[in-house]
This record gives structure tokens, C-alpha cells and sequence, in this order.
């Protein structure tokens, strides 16, 4: 049996075509035509020497051998995906100031900080606590996590919780992304 791996490129084309079921949508997911999406499975099925997808009125199947090797390719795909991720989050740096009320930091915040922290450790975080959360942010806050529905012009709102609302400022003005 033969060491040699398939070329990475017919790899990802043979993933979006099963997850689709169809050539054109994983030429669109891709980014190229539906004939080069068409020729990386042939070139494919020639190098593992046999079909992974069969066509039945107008419809794209897995063979049973595709099927199979569908479900280990999604399964590594996953795998490389995740130690790109930690890779990253591990190599990130910088520093990211959360502005918050004292109670919800003490009850909340300073409970995940060693897993954020073990997770991201280049990341500096800060932690501003504020008396009243209609208090003006500081020019070096990233992200401020409230109560309630505040309204916060000029600031990307995220729902958190139904009780709970974040706002940040925009990433343009961020500290973080000077460095």
C-alpha cells in the first residue's frame, strides 16, 4: 500500500462536494468553477482508484466508499481546523480591557479567567470596573458587558443572555489592534 497522501486541494473540493451534495454549491463555497471542482474528484477518484460519488436523476451521491471516507475527512478536517485555532490563540498577543459593573466581574468574569487565560495566554486581560454602567467608556475599553438594553450610539451591541447585553467599542478603535 502506497504512503503517498492525496493532494490537499482534492481533499477540501471532495469535502464541500459531500457536504453539499452537488459540484456547483462547492464551487461556490470554493470560490471556482464547477468543472475544476469536477476534475480535483477525478483526479481524486483516480488516485484512490475508485468512485466516491455516483449521480442518479439529476441528484449527487456518496458511493458507500465515499460515504466512508466522507466521514473520516470531515473527522481530520475537524482535527486541523481545532489545532489551527489553539495554535493561534496561543501565539495571539496583546491586551483586552473588559469594562463591567463589580458584581457581575466578581460573579461571573473572575471565575473563567484561568481557563481564558490557559486558552489565550498571550492575552493581557484587564478588568475596569465601573459604579454605574451609563458611565462614559474609557478611550482604552474593548468590551463592556452590561445589564439590560442600553442605547449605545456608535457601539456594536451583542445579545449575550436575555438579560444580558455587551457592548464594544469598534475594533478600529481598539488598543488590541495596535499591536
Amino acid at each position: 500500500m502506497s504512503k503517498r497522501l492525496p493532494p490537499l486541494n482534492a481533499l477540501r473540493v471532495f469535502d464541500a462536494a459531500a457536504r453539499h451534495l452537488s459540484f456547483t454549491r462547492a464551487a461556490d463555497e470554493l470560490f471556482v468553477t464547477q468543472a475544476a471542482v469536477s476534475h480535483q474528484i477525478k483526479s481524486l477518484e483516480d488516485f484512490l482508484g475508485l468512485k466516491l460519488f455516483r449521480r442518479r436523476n439529476r441528484s449527487l451521491l456518496l458511493t458507500e466508499e465515499g460515504q466512508s471516507y466522507f466521514q473520516d475527512i470531515k473527522e481530520i478536517f475537524s482535527q486541523l481546523t481545532e489545532a489551527t485555532r489553539k495554535l493561534q490563540a496561543r501565539s495571539a498577543k496583546g491586551a483586552l480591557t473588559v469594562s463591567l459593573l463589580p458584581s457581575f466581574a466578581i460573579q461571573w468574569l473572575v471565575p473563567r479567567l484561568t481557563s481564558f487565560n490557559s486558552a489565550y495566554p498571550g492575552i493581557d486581560v484587564r478588568i475596569q470596573a465601573v459604579d454605574r454602567q451609563e458611565d462614559k467608556l474609557a478611550d482604552d475599553v474593548d468590551v463592556a458587558i452590561f445589564y439590560g438594553r442600553g442605547n449605545w450610539p456608535g457601539l456594536r451591541v451583542e445579545n449575550c443572555t436575555p438579560s444580558i447585553c455587551c457592548r464594544s467599542v469598534p475594533r478600529s478603535c481598539s488598543p488590541a489592534t495596535k499591536h
